[in-house]
C-alpha cells in the first residue's frame, strides 16, 4: 500500500508569517478596525480565512468576518503585485522532501491557503511535481476538520495507517488524528512542540532533516 506524507504549508513548508501579518493588519485597517497584534495572528495561522477572522474577532458578525476575509485576500494579492511577498523555503525542506521520494513515500499539502496562492509557492519552489495530491481550503472545511486529509488520502490511494501528516499547527495534529492518520508536528512553526503535543503528535521533529527518519520509524 501507498504511503503518504502530507504535508502543510505556511508554518511547516515555508516563512510566510510577515506576509500573513501585514496582509491582516491592512485588512483589519481598511475595515476601521484595531489590528490584532501579531502573536494573535500566528496563532491562527493555519485556518482559513472566515474561521480565522471569527477565532481574532468572536464577538462580531458573520457578515464582518466574510468582509475581513475578503479583504484580507485583496490586501495579499495587492502585496503580491507589489512584490513584496516572500515565502522562503525552511533550512532543509527541499532535502527532506527529496529524501522521502526518493525513499518511495507519496507526497501531499493539506493548507489553509487557496489553490492559486499554493500553486504560486510551490512552482515558484520548483517543487510541484514532487506533490501527487495538493488539498486546499477553496474545496474543503477549515482545519482541524478531517476532509483535506482524507481526500489526500483517496486521491493518492494511501490508507489513514500508511499516512503521515506533517504540520506545525494543533490544527494539523488535530486533523491527522481526526483522520487516524499518524501525526508529526516540526518545532519551528506557530504553535509550540508542547503544544502539538497535547493535540496529538505521535512526533515532533526539532529540525527538517529529522523528517524522513521519524516517518520511517511510524509507517
Amino acid at each position: 500500500m501507498n504511503r503518504l506524507a502530507i504535508f502543510d504549508c505556511d508554518g511547516t513548508l515555508v516563512d510566510s508569517q510577515i506576509n500573513i501579518c501585514r496582509a491582516m493588519e491592512e485588512c483589519f485597517t481598511r475595515a476601521r478596525l484595531d489590528p490584532p497584534e501579531r502573536a494573535a495572528t500566528r496563532r491562527i495561522v493555519g485556518l482559513s480565512l472566515v474561521e480565522a477572522m471569527q477565532a481574532l474577532l468572536p464577538e462580531a458578525d458573520a457578515g464582518t468576518h466574510h468582509m475581513l476575509a475578503a479583504e484580507y485576500k485583496s490586501a495579499f494579492h495587492r502585496l503580491r503585485g507589489l512584490g513584496e511577498v516572500e515565502e522562503p523555503l525552511f533550512d532543509g525542506i527541499a532535502e527532506a522532501i527529496a529524501a522521502l521520494d526518493d525513499a518511495g513515500w507519496l507526497l501531499g499539502v493539506a493548507t489553509g491557503k487557496s489553490d492559486r496562492g499554493l500553486a504560486i509557492c510551490l512552482e515558484h519552489h520548483g517543487l510541484t511535481r514532487r506533490f501527487v495530491t495538493l488539498q486546499t481550503a477553496d474545496r474543503h472545511p477549515s482545519k482541524p476538520h478531517p476532509a483535506m486529509a482524507a481526500a489526500a488520502i483517496a486521491e493518492a490511494g494511501a490508507l489513514p495507517e500508511t499516512t503521515v501528516v506533517i504540520g506545525d499547527t494543533s490544527f494539523d495534529m488535530v486533523m491527522a488524528r481526526a483522520a487516524d492518520a499518524h501525526a508529526v508536528g516540526v518545532a519551528w512553526g506557530y504553535h509550540p512542540p508542547e503544544e502539538l503535543t497535547q493535540a496529538g503528535a505521535h512526533r515532533i521533529a526539532g529540525l527538517t532533516a529529522d523528517i524522513p527518519a521519524l516517518l520511517e520509524e511510524l509507517v
